[in-house]
């Protein structure tokens, strides 16, 4: 995989985890 394809991958995947946990945890955010 390059460069370009993990970034955007851990991109994804950390946007992704975010809305998970400002869904579950609304009073923090």
């Amino acid at each position: 995989m390059s460069l370009e394809s993990v970034l955007g991958l851990l991109v994804s995947v950390g946007m992704l985890a975010y809305l998970i946990l400002a869904m579950l945890k609304p009073e923090k955010f």
